[in-house]
């Protein structure tokens, strides 16, 4: 399975809703732009976009939300290693209250990684991250970033859009 994103004006990525019917769409927006995401097994509908292998799926992503997505810089040869330490993460994050859906991303082009949270709320993330279970988690990262980092990593975040 693939995701598929683009960013744009919110007005803009709609139109992608009424030209492609039969693609369930998520909106989302920020303060500075729209994103619009899909998943699935075909080749992307957008012209400029992002397409990522799905290596870890959790949850329904809902109409309804707060979405976290960690963008992680990976060198190439610290992708397997990066990719096995992802693989064999505990459930955590996945028992939290508020929480909703879970993806790891693997860029198709390019080195960016995506950790894709859904929340029901923001305060829900604002507790997973201080939680006792996120300090287990990420433990011993704080110090040192892992040598496989190509760059630093960097949070986008974004509220669902209720086309309504």
């Amino acid at each position: 399975m693939k995701a598929f994103m683009t960013n744009g004006t919110i007005d803009f990525l709609l139109k992608l809703d009424e030209k492609h019917k039969d693609i369930p769409f998520h909106f989302m927006t920020s303060n500075s732009n729209g994103l619009a995401y899909y998943e699935g097994n075909k080749k992307s509908v957008f012209s400029a976009g992002r397409e990522y292998d799905i290596l870890i799926e959790k949850g329904d992503i809902l109409d309804d939300g707060y979405v976290v997505m960690n963008n992680i810089p990976v060198i190439e040869d610290g992708q397997a290693s990066f990719e096995a330490r992802f693989k064999k993460r505990g459930n955590d994050v996945d028992m939290m209250p508020g929480f909703q859906a879970f993806r790891f991303l693997k860029p198709r082009k390019g080195n960016t990684y995506v950790v894709f949270t859904q929340w029901q709320s923001e305060q829900d993330f604002e507790n997973w991250k201080n939680s006792e279970q996120f300090k287990q988690s990420h433990k011993g990262q704080a110090t040192k970033p892992p040598a496989y980092y190509a760059d630093k990593p960097f949070i986008t975040t974004y509220h669902m859009f209720d086309k309504e």
